[in-house]
C-alpha cells in the first residue's frame, strides 16, 4: 500500500455534531490537519485570505469537504467560487450533505464537485463516510500538492 500523505483538509460544515463526527472519522483513520469553518462565508474568507484570515500564512488545503445547506453563503456558491479561481480550482471538493435532491447533485457536478456524498442520518454512519472519503482522497487518488 502507498504511504499516506499528510493532507490539510478544510471542513465546511455548519452543524457542530456533524463536524465533530466527521473529524472523528478522519482522525481515527488518517492523521491529517483539519480546519473546520462553520459556514460558506468563513470558507471563502479562509480560502481567499480575506477578513479574519487575511494574514493567514498556510498552504491551501488538499481537500475540501463541503456541506451545501449553510447560513450566510451556501455550499453551491462556495463551490462556484472555488472552481472559478485559478488558486483553488484544482483542490478536490467532496460535497457531503444530507440532500438527496437530484437538482443538488446535478448542480454540484455541473459546478465542478469531484464527489457527492449523502450524509447518513445515524451518528456512526457520518463518521464512517468521512473515514472512507478521506481514505480515498488521501491514499487511493493521486493529487498534486497545493
Amino acid at each position: 500500500m502507498e504511504e499516506i500523505e499528510h493532507i490539510h483538509i478544510l471542513l465546511v460544515e455548519d452543524n457542530p455534531l456533524d463536524a465533530e463526527l466527521t473529524m472523528y472519522g478522519l482522525r481515527n483513520t488518517i492523521a491529517n490537519t483539519i480546519t473546520w469553518v462553520k459556514d460558506g462565508q468563513e470558507a471563502l474568507d479562509y480560502l481567499f485570505r480575506q477578513g479574519e484570515y487575511q494574514h493567514l500564512d498556510a498552504a491551501m488545503p488538499g481537500l475540501i469537504l463541503l456541506d451545501l445547506k449553510m447560513p450566510r453563503v451556501d455550499g453551491t456558491e462556495v463551490l462556484l467560487q472555488v472552481k472559478a479561481d485559478s488558486r483553488t480550482r484544482r483542490i478536490p471538493v467532496v460535497v457531503m450533505t444530507s440532500s438527496r435532491e437530484e437538482s443538488d447533485i446535478l448542480r454540484s457536478y455541473d459546478l465542478g464537485a469531484n464527489s457527492y456524498v449523502v450524509k447518513p442520518v445515524d451518528f456512526d454512519g457520518i463518521s464512517d463516510v468521512a473515514k472512507q472519503a478521506g481514505f480515498y482522497w488521501m491514499v487511493v487518488n493521486r493529487h498534486l500538492q497545493q
